[in-house]
């Protein structure tokens, strides 16, 4: 009987993330493959279940929408950061800062440069972007017991 992917069971495989342009995100094809158990919080939801029901050897490319990879961009998380916070000869857009929120460390990239005022954008960079799942199965084992 051939074993299929499900929720529990251990899957080694070589993956790739790519922008629908074809810009690489991720790839580990030219490095060690990964292994993880489907459902364990290593994998966003939205690509463990492209995986349901895949075998041994299946190579496979599917197109994540925004909602089911890294979520919509919200202008809401775009704030307005008082300029006096920053070091002048580190400001340029595309510049990532670290801020300090109530759960530690948050990336935001400046987006907007004025005079009393930078626009900091707290999305995921790959928010509001489809990305392409490349997969290629290498095993899968069966659920762990505990």
């Amino acid at each position: 009987m051939t074993l299929q992917i499900e929720m529990g069971t251990k899957v080694t495989l070589h993956f790739a993330l790519t922008l629908e342009d074809g810009t690489v995100i991720d790839s580990n094809f030219e490095r060690e493959p990964a292994t993880f158990a489907v459902g364990d919080g290593n994998l966003l939801p939205g690509f463990e279940s492209a995986l349901i029901g895949l075998v041994d050897g299946d190579e496979k490319d599917f197109i994540i929408t925004p909602e089911n990879a890294f979520g919509q961009h919200n202008p809401q998380n775009v704030q307005q950061v008082e300029r006096g916070n920053f070091d002048e000869k580190e400001l340029e857009i595309g510049a990532m800062f670290s801020f300090q929120n109530g759960d530690g460390e948050l990336p935001g990239v400046v987006v907007e440069l004025q005079d009393q005022h930078i626009m900091i954008d707290f999305n995921h960079p790959l928010a509001g972007k489809a990305i392409v799942f490349k997969v290629k199965i290498l095993t899968i084992s069966p659920q762990s017991v505990h």
